[in-house]
């Protein structure tokens, strides 16, 4: 399925690199979510940058199934189509911040545990909602974002790390089962990007440094990983299913 002919969810897509991708999308002609949970005014202006006739802000917590279930019934309501491709992207309650971050002495499984229903649990909401339409069409595309940190990690963000390797575990065993009925799952990790809300705490020395470390000599954009997206979203990965792209410039090589 082309681009153009897309409905997209993409979760958490009201800042950062969830509104950058959702831009993307909203580049190619796809229609697209833009889900939020806290700042619809944020939200709206995503939806502004699109076009109205092809986006629509939803309020729901991924978290949650009711939510999730509900927003996917508000989507077909609004476009007249089930949605196709979900883009697991939002993050709960997490800033990068090296210098503050939890040790392991003071983290606690309550702090894992919140990474973990965010990434893990809200992403089986979505492949759950969004399961038996996909089936129904014989298409559906799900990209799950995760990042370099469980391969290198060169800060000990315990539970931020442990719960996107969780996820990578979880796309390969969902990329397993769903590719029969020809549902692709797929995962695309950035490195640290330059710069989203989530990391306005990092200091202007280590972007530095990881520019400094990298082959290609820059920092990793929102804009560059999303353009990574939608190549998993695109025709061009019909083959491909169960991988992990790693879009940072080099700094990781797998």
């Amino acid at each position: 399925m082309e681009l153009k002919d897309q409905v997209v969810l993409v979760t958490g897509s009201s800042r950062g690199l969830g509104a950058a991708i959702a831009k993307a999308f909203g580049r190619e002609g796809s229609r697209v979510i833009v889900n939020y949970f806290q700042n619809e005014e944020k939200a709206q202006q995503v939806v502004d940058s699109i076009g109205k006739d092809h986006a629509m802000a939803i309020k729901a917590d991924v978290r949650n199934q009711s939510d999730i279930e509900t927003l996917f019934k508000l989507a077909k309501n609004h476009f007249g189509e089930n949605i196709t491709t979900v883009v697991n992207n939002a993050l709960v309650n997490f800033q990068f911040d090296a210098t503050n971050r939890k040790t392991a002495e003071t983290i606690t499984w309550d702090e894992y545990q919140v990474q973990l229903e965010g990434s893990v649990k809200a992403s089986l909401h979505t492949v759950q909602a969004a399961i038996n339409d996909m089936e129904q069409r014989e298409f559906g595309r799900f990209i799950n974002i995760g990042t370099n940190l469980f391969q290198n990690p060169v800060v000990a963000y315990h539970d931020y790390n442990t719960s996107k390797a969780a996820l990578l575990g979880f796309t390969r065993s969902m990329a397993k089962e769903l590719g029969a009925k020809g549902i692709t799952v797929n995962m695309v990790s950035g490195g640290l990007l330059k710069q989203t809300d989530a990391s306005s705490k990092t200091s202007a020395e280590v972007f530095t440094m990881i520019r400094d470390s990298t082959p290609l000599q820059k920092v990793t954009s929102p804009e560059d990983v999303a353009d990574a997206v939608l190549f998993f979203a695109s025709p061009w990965s019909r083959a491909v299913t169960g991988q992990n792209l790693v879009v940072d410039g080099g700094l990781v090589m797998d």
